[in-house]
This record gives structure tokens, C-alpha cells and sequence, in this order.
């Protein structure tokens, strides 16, 4: 039974950062690129960043770039994704997904980030 389980969302006030975790188990973690996505009030899914299945290189849209990081261990089967100098727009819930721009096989049942002083 393939899961993705999110973890680490909450409140966090503008300026302060969160670490998101995503938990895989069911299927070879090691083989696939994976992605983080979002999903905030009233709008569409945005993709966020994606790693390569070695962790050899990394994408993020520009509206994170240079304050989110994202990072897997394939030992642990876990994706993480740091989030440092929040801003209110990053308010959403943050999805972990098995796949990039060729597809997504995989989706976990996302996380909430609220971004609020």
C-alpha cells in the first residue's frame, strides 16, 4: 500500500521558518524524482520544487526560491522541505507528490501552513 505522509505544518509567524517532512513507504522512494506542491484558499494546485530521485539536483518556482529548500534522504524515505523566511502568501496546504514533470504517481494527503502574526 503506497503512502506519502505529510508532516511539520503549522502556524508560523512572517519571517520564521518551518521544516516539512513527507514520509514514503510502498513503493522504491530511491527511483522516483519527487515534488513538493500547494494548494492555498480559492486558488489552483502551484508547484512548488522537485529533487531528482538521487537528490542530484533541485527546481523551485520563483515565488520560493532562495527560501525554500528542498532535500531527501533515501535511506529514511523521506522528503523534507525547509521553509525559512515565511511570508502571509505562503499560507496553503503543502502536498508531497512521487513524480515531476512527467507525471505524479503518487500524492500524500497534505500538511497546512498558516503564515499569520
Amino acid at each position: 500500500q503506497v503512502q506519502l505522509v505529510e508532516s511539520g505544518g503549522g502556524l508560523a509567524q512572517p519571517g520564521g521558518s518551518l521544516r516539512l517532512s513527507c514520509a514514503a513507504s510502498g513503493f522504491t522512494f530511491s527511483t522516483y524524482a519527487m515534488s513538493w506542491a500547494r494548494q492555498a484558499p480559492g486558488k489552483g494546485l502551484e508547484w512548488v520544487s522537485g529533487i531528482y530521485s538521487d537528490g542530484s539536483d533541485t527546481y523551485y518556482a520563483d515565488s520560493v526560491k532562495g527560501r525554500f529548500t528542498i532535500s531527501r534522504d533515501n535511506a529514511k524515505n523521506t522528503l523534507y522541505l525547509q521553509m525559512n523566511s515565511l511570508k502571509p502568501e505562503d499560507t496553503a496546504r503543502y502536498y508531497c507528490a512521487a513524480g515531476w514533470a512527467g507525471g505524479y504517481d503518487y500524492w500524500g494527503q497534505g500538511t497546512q501552513v498558516t503564515v499569520s502574526s
